[in-house]
């Protein structure tokens, strides 16, 4: 039996972890500059729930140094505010 390497330069999406998914949407939302969205809004286009999503977003807020990751308000839902980093 012999195993077969698949290259590739670039992963998918479905090949991409959750945070990384996660993290490349938030840079192509933020490019232009800040964004605010609440998890709920937005899970679809992620393929995550919204609970995923939030502890995602702690992570990342320490993690990804590209970005700039506030929790920014409380209602009914957190409102993050995203922007790229300077």
């Amino acid at each position: 039996m012999s195993a077969t390497a698949n290259p590739s330069t670039e992963p998918t999406a479905n090949e991409l972890s959750k945070e990384d998914r996660l993290k490349q949407y938030l840079q192509e939302k933020a490019q232009d500059g800040e964004m605010y969205f609440k998890s709920k809004f937005i899970a679809d286009e992620v393929e995550l729930s919204p609970k995923e999503i939030g502890a995602l977003m702690v992570k990342l807020r320490d993690s990804a140094t590209e970005l700039t990751i506030e929790k920014w308000s409380y209602t009914s839902a957190t409102t993050w505010r995203v922007e790229p980093s300077a």
